[in-house]
């Protein structure tokens, strides 16, 4: 069984989008924002997906670990 990874980071949003890291901390803060969480709690892949539109399964490919 393979194991994925569930939260998701600035450098993987940066792979997926193409955009900026510095946007992927954004799009993670608004995120947060949108959830209730505080700065310290992770971001989910599903979480992600949700707020941009994008499958999990997609995203799911794009992560390395």
């Amino acid at each position: 069984m393979l194991l994925k990874r569930t939260v998701i980071y600035p450098k993987d949003i940066q792979r997926i989008t193409g955009k900026s890291e510095r946007t992927g901390r954004r799009i993670l803060e608004k995120i947060r924002e949108r959830k209730g969480k505080e700065k310290h709690q992770l971001i989910t892949v599903a979480e992600f997906a949700d707020y941009t539109g994008i499958d999990a399964e997609t995203v799911q490919e794009y992560l390395t670990d």
